[in-house]
C-alpha cells in the first residue's frame, strides 16, 4: 500500500481482508450466451433498418439504425469485457484484467454520444429538406424493432442489477424500444395527413432521448475511469463505521475505488492503540464491509502507537 511512497511504517501492521463474501462469479461471466443472441438480433435487424430507411426514405428510420448498430458495438465491447474480466490475475496484472469492463463502459458510453452527433447532423439537414417518406414501410420496421429490443433487453434484466456493463446494455435495449415505438407514431402521422416533416422532428425527439438516457451512463463510467467512489457507496458512511469498530480511535488513508464494473476494493490505516487486534476481528470488518457496503476487497493497516506521525495520514497525500 502507498505505492509511489518511500514511507516504513514501523509503528503498524498491514491486515489484507482476503476473507471475500462474493457469491460466485459476476454475473456478466455468465452472459455469453444472451450477449451472442442480443449481437445476432440486433445485427440483423441493422441491415434490415437501414434496408428499409434507404428505400422509405426515412430519416428516423435511418437515425434508429445508427443508434442499434451503436448499440451492437456496445453489446460487443461488453462482451469482450465480461470475458478479460474472467481471466484469473498474473504477475503482470495482479488484479486480473477487471478493469476492461470500465474501459468498456467508457468506450460504450463515448459511442453512444458519437451516435448521437452523427444523427443529429443528419437530422437538421433533413430539416431543412425535408424528403417524402413512406409511413407503412417505417410502422413495420419499426414494430419488429420493438420486438427485437425488447427482447434482448430481457436477456438481461437479471444481470443488470449488479453489473454497471449489463445495465447500460439493459439500458440502451429498452430505450430503443421506446424509441422504436416514437418511429411507429411518426409512420401513423405521415400515413394520415402526409406530413413529411414529422419524420425529421421524430429524429430529433429520438436523439433527444438518446442523449439523455445516456448522459448518466457517461457520468457513472467516467467517475469509474478516474478510480471515484462506486455510485451507491457512501464514503462518509463507509469512514463513520470504520471510526466506530472496538479499539479505534481515528481513521487515515481512507480509498474506496472500483476494480471494475462489479467489484470494489478499499484501503485505510486503523489507529488501535495498545495491542493488534485478532484475526477474528479483521474476518469480521471485511464481511460486515462487504455485506453492508458492497466492498469485497479490504486491505487495512493496523497502527498501534498512537503519537507515531504517519507519512500517509494527511487527506491531501496518497
Amino acid at each position: 500500500m502507498g505505492t509511489g511512497h518511500d514511507h516504513h511504517h514501523g509503528h503498524g501492521h498491514h491486515h489484507h481482508g482476503h476473507h471475500h463474501y462474493h457469491h460466485g462469479p459476476s454475473a456478466a461471466a455468465n452472459a455469453g450466451r444472451p450477449f451472442a443472441i442480443a449481437v445476432a438480433l440486433n445485427l440483423a435487424f441493422v441491415v434490415a433498418e437501414v434496408a428499409a430507411g434507404l428505400v422509405s426514405g426515412s430519416m428516423a428510420l435511418l437515425a434508429d439504425a445508427g443508434h442499434n448498430l451503436s448499440d451492437v458495438l456496445s453489446l460487443l465491447l461488453g462482451w469482450a469485457a465480461a470475458v478479460l474480466s474472467a481471466r484469473p490475475p498474473s504477475e503482470r496484472f495482479t488484479y486480473g484484467l477487471k478493469s476492461s469492463s470500465i474501459l468498456a463502459a467508457i468506450a460504450n458510453a463515448a459511442l453512444l454520444w458519437v451516435a448521437v452527433g452523427a444523427i443529429l447532423v443528419e437530422t437538421i439537414r433533413r430539416l431543412s429538406d425535408a424528403a417524402p417518406v413512406a409511413g407503412t414501410t417505417m410502422m413495420v420496421v419499426a414494430g419488429i424493432g420493438i420486438a427485437v429490443n425488447a427482447l434482448s433487453a430481457l436477456l438481461f434484466a437479471r444481470g443488470s442489477k449488479s453489473d454497471f456493463n449489463l445495465r447500460a446494455a439493459f439500458v440502451h435495449l429498452m430505450a430503443d424500444a421506446l424509441v422504436s415505438v416514437g418511429v411507429v407514431f411518426a409512420g401513423l402521422v405521415v400515413t394520415w395527413t402526409g406530413w413529411t416533416l414529422i419524420d425529421p422532428l421524430a429524429s430529433l425527439a429520438i436523439t433527444f432521448v438518446i442523449g439523455w438516457s445516456s448522459w448518466g451512463l457517461l457520468r457513472d463510467a467516467l467517475r469509474m475511469g478516474m478510480l471515484g467512489v462506486p455510485e451507491g457507496i457512501d464514503g462518509a458512511r463507509v469512514r463513520a463505521f470504520l471510526e466506530a469498530q472496538p479499539g479505534v480511535v481515528r481513521v487515515h488513508d481512507l480509498h474506496i475505488w472500483p476494480m471494475s464494473t462489479t467489484e470494489t476494493a478499499l484501503t485505510a490505516h486503523l489507529v488501535i492503540p495498545g495491542g493488534q487486534p485478532g484475526d477474528a476481528f479483521l474476518r469480521s470488518l471485511a464481511h460486515d464491509l462487504d455485506h453492508a457496503f458492497g466492498i469485497g476487497h479490504p486491505t487495512i493497516q493496523v497502527e498501534t502507537d498512537e503519537e507515531a506521525p504517519c507519512a500517509l495520514e494527511s487527506e491531501a497525500v496518497v
